[in-house]
């Protein structure tokens, strides 16, 4: 447990944050998997509607660092393949 003032308030604010974090990627996995579930059933124009919504949210991710630049480029470079494979 913290002891001094200012401890106590860090610990107030990680939690804060890190509950606002888990939010945000959970909402990022979310529309990640609407794009897959969109491909699967062979949808291209909501594919294509839901990977421009999740595209926002990956680069915002990015941004804050939340998930690392590398892995959000990859993630979108993965989801735009798919989303193209739509015959």
């Amino acid at each position: 447990m913290p002891n001094t003032a200012s401890a106590k308030k860090r610990l107030r604010q990680n939690e804060k944050r890190r509950l606002h974090n888990r939010s945000a990627k959970s909402n990022m996995r979310t529309l990640i998997r609407k794009v897959r579930e969109a491909v699967e059933s062979g949808e291209r124009e909501t594919a294509q509607s839901e990977f421009r919504a999740a595209q926002k949210k990956i680069d915002q991710a990015s941004a804050k660092n939340l998930i690392h630049k590398n892995a959000a480029a990859r993630t979108k470079s993965r989801l735009v393949k798919m989303v193209k494979s739509i015959g």
